[in-house]
This record gives C-alpha cells, structure tokens and sequence, in this order.
C-alpha cells in the first residue's frame, strides 16, 4: 500500500482541491494540518518547505496540486 501524506492548512484552497481530488479517486491519505498542528508545521520547514500543499508519496515530494503528477505516481 502506498503511503501518501498530504501537508495543508484550513485557508488553502489549492489544500481543498487535492483533499476533495484524492477522496473523489477513492486514494486513502494522512493529512497533516500545519493550522492545527505545531509539530507538522516543523516538519514541514525542515523539509525546506513554507506553503502548501505538499503531498509525500513514498518519499516524493508534490509542491502544490499537480494532478498530472499525483496521477503519475498514484497510477491513476
């Protein structure tokens, strides 16, 4: 099973678009909400990282919605 972490925040629209996209693909995702949570929001920085969305698909990095990536890595 592939493991997938999504990084986002509840005024990110672009966040919104990728959740709702995944969830419409039936694609099970952890998501770590850098608003609510301090310790994703470390995570985030030291992966060099300020914005979001950022989504880890074993070990790949995806800055933003790409879905043409998301599509790629996921095999959809």
């Amino acid at each position: 099973m592939t493991d997938i972490i999504v990084y986002s925040s509840d005024t990110c629209p672009y966040c919104t678009a990728l959740k709702d996209y995944l969830k419409e693909k039936n694609v099970a995702f952890t998501e770590k909400n850098i608003t609510t949570d301090m310790e994703a929001r470390k995570e985030l920085m030291n992966m060099g990282h300020m914005g979001v969305p950022i989504t880890i698909i074993d070990n790949q990095e995806i800055v933003g919605f790409d879905q043409p990536k998301l599509d790629q890595l996921l095999k959809l």
